[in-house]
């Protein structure tokens, strides 16, 4: 088993939550989680150690499993991945997918049974967001603290209605949450007096279009 790997970072690939790490003469592609992509950008060129979980994705009785790595930059990060892949319908893709803010933030949510705040990430509808506090509620308050992940947590924004409504669409459509919190927050800058749920998704589409 591979729990951790330490090498030179070579690269980040923010569309695909990439990292790609010098071990040697081995050069290792990383899956890492989206929270941690601003901090890995800011190490490229640097010795870093990342904390890992080794997936094997495929079907084993077809024979064709392909192993894939995934760090995080902080083992608590790590441990709380394990336990939130322990709900049910979550494996890791969806795990990694729904890690777009840093794990202290998605613990206290869990702890506070605010569902409002787990659908917000990336992947998680109604009926999954229920599950996860109805099985870690209890379980995820070590990882909810003011150290670890939590230490480097970012503000969480703070959005109303229209802009969550609009955000879902355009997560529907296939944007990832991260990649929709962008274009919400350009649309809010370039038009400020957005304020129907139409409105803001409209001078997002545009943007999407201008962005493509």
């Amino acid at each position: 088993m591979i729990s951790s790997i330490t090498g030179e970072l070579r690269g980040v690939d923010p569309n695909e939550s990439r990292a790609r790490l010098r071990v040697g003469p081995v050069l290792c592609e990383v899956l890492v989680p989206a929270f941690d992509l601003a901090e890995l950008q800011q190490s490229i060129g640097r010795e870093i150690t990342l904390h890992t979980i080794l997936d094997l994705e495929g079907d084993p009785t077809r024979g064709n499993l392909q192993p894939r790595l995934i760090g995080f930059l902080r083992d608590d990060d790590r441990k709380f991945f394990n336990l939130f892949t322990t709900v049910k319908g979550i494996g890791p893709k969806t795990a990694l997918r729904a890690l777009t803010v840093p794990v202290g933030q998605i613990a206290q949510a869990i702890e506070q049974k605010d569902s409002r705040f787990l659908l917000r990430l990336s992947g998680i509808g109604k009926r999954t967001a229920e599950l996860i506090i109805a099985e870690l509620a209890g379980k995820a308050g070590k990882f909810a603290g003011s150290g670890g992940a939590m230490a480097h947590a970012a503000p969480v924004k703070t959005r109303n209605q229209p802009e969550e409504d609009a955000l879902a669409v355009l997560m529907q459509l296939g944007e990832r949450r991260l990649d929709a919190e962008h274009l919400l927050d350009r649309a809010k800058q370039e038009t400020p007096s957005l304020q129907t749920t139409d409105a803001i998704l409209r001078e997002m589409l545009r943007l999407r279009t201008v962005r493509g």
